[in-house]
């Protein structure tokens, strides 16, 4: 596995991670208000989850496992090979989720939502990277 890569992309996310904890509001009416914030909180949480992904296939690439098909389906895959646990498949799976409705339907985001995910589930982000460096012994 080419942990130089990997470790690159763990950094990516950790900064990807970190603008959004800098940048997100205290309160959602805040976020709502403030479209500098929406971009910069709703940009780094989808490359961060586009980063989990990236880092997942990769590891998946070292496996006998079959390709997935969906970007959700690298979390289960992950999960089959005892990567990651099946709450924080769930939570990746989810974010994956928010993901798609960020690049595709971006007029209609709930900015409750990605607050909540913003003020409330970056760990899942550092729970994924603390399991993927797991493998590196």
């Amino acid at each position: 596995m080419d942990w130089g890569l990997i470790e690159q992309k763990l950094e990516s996310l950790r900064r990807a991670v970190s603008r959004v904890a800098e940048n997100c509001p205290e309160e959602v009416p805040d976020l709502v208000r403030d479209y500098d914030a929406q971009d910069i909180v709703s940009l780094n949480l989808t490359r961060a989850v586009q980063l989990c992904v990236d880092i997942a296939n990769h590891v998946l690439s070292e496996s006998d496992l079959p390709s997935p098909v969906t970007m959700g389906q690298s979390f289960e895959l992950l999960e089959e090979l005892g990567v990651i646990g099946p709450e924080l498949c769930v939570r990746m799976k989810k974010a994956v989720g928010f993901r798609n409705l960020a690049v595709h339907n971006y007029d209609v985001i709930d900015w409750a939502i990605v607050h909540a995910i913003a003020r409330h589930h970056l760990g899942d982000f550092k729970a994924f990277a603390e399991a993927v460096l797991l493998l590196r012994g």
